[in-house]
């Protein structure tokens, strides 16, 4: 948990709490996505914040008792009762985040979520119009997805996988749909590999009703900006393509991008060898160099097979 993510969650909790008055623990660290653990840590940084004075009376206050029994009470925190007031690129910024939610939330979030734009449209104190658009697949696969959520129920997918360039029938216990640079996903419990698995929506053709009722499986595993990161299997490739395959970097998430004599040398996460290799295969004569070598390797070996089944046919 980093030191900027607390202050953030601070600054909205103290409001937060006041409205209340008396606030349950367990409910609140539910609203702030955080562990009762970490909503205690934090209010225990409160003890040490007050006004610049820093005397004993300047300091907010934590009802111990209170907390002990589950309820949250904070006192002498009357100068930090005033929300925080967006400026109007942060504004901006959360109307495009809530549109894009609004493309996959259920009838019922959908609502809340069309009611928050038009409350922070008014505040904004003009008339604002956003469009924002994601790679989410038609609303009929959506639909299909949200009600089988809602039923608890296993589907089979008829997934594009562009990895492979196949066509897979996985059978799935879907939990819930994210969004993510741009791109829409289903997260799901894969019963084929007892694991979790991540689905791009734009690539499920068709979600099919199993009529059989899903497990209950704990939660999902992160899938965070860092999500990546965090898979043990990742490791970093370095590719240096043309001025023409610069727009890998924009279609993919990437660590970083630096021009170079002859083109752009790009820096990139993978966790899936298989997808690297198509990916190269795509860029075909674009790219000029690729670190580590055995990945070009590999990916020169399936072209030449290719070739080699198209010389026999």
């Amino acid at each position: 948990m980093t030191s900027n993510a607390q202050v953030s969650r601070l600054l909205a909790l103290v409001p937060y709490l006041r409205q209340a008055g008396a606030a349950d623990l367990a409910k609140t660290a539910e609203q702030f996505s955080v562990s009762q653990d970490q909503l205690i840590k934090d209010l225990n940084v409160l003890w040490f914040c007050g006004l610049p004075q820093g005397l004993p009376d300047d300091l907010i206050e934590v009802d111990q008792d209170a907390l002990e029994q589950g309820e949250i009470r904070l006192s002498n925190a009357d100068f930090l009762s005033r929300p925080m007031r967006f400026t109007p690129d942060e504004a901006m910024s959360l109307l495009v985040a809530l549109e894009a939610v609004a493309e996959l939330a259920d009838p019922g979030s959908a609502a809340a979520v069309c009611s928050a734009v038009g409350k922070l449209s008014k505040a904004q104190g003009q008339s604002v119009q956003v469009i924002a658009t994601a790679f989410a697949g038609s609303a009929d696969i959506r639909e299909s997805l949200l009600a089988a959520i809602a039923r608890k129920s296993v589907v089979r997918l008829t997934y594009d996988a562009q990895a492979t360039s196949t066509t897979s029938f996985p059978e799935v216990e879907p939990v819930k749909l994210i969004t993510r640079d741009g791109f829409a996903y289903l997260q799901a419990w894969s019963l084929e590999r007892a694991a979790w698995r991540t689905y791009r929506l734009d690539r499920i053709a068709a979600v099919a009703d199993t009529g059989r009722d899903a497990e209950e499986r704990g939660a999902p595993e992160r899938f965070d900006s860092g999500w990546l990161e965090s898979r043990p299997a990742a490791v970093e490739v370095e590719i240096e393509v043309s001025p023409q395959a610069r727009w890998i970097a924009e279609y993919y998430p990437v660590r970083s991008v630096e021009r170079s004599e002859q083109g752009w040398v790009v820096r990139l996460l993978v966790a899936d060898p298989r997808w690297l290799n198509g990916l190269l295969l795509r860029l075909g004569d674009q790219v000029l160099r690729v670190s580590p070598q055995a990945a070009l390797t590999a990916a020169r070996q399936i072209a030449l097979d290719t070739l080699a089944g198209y010389e026999v046919g």
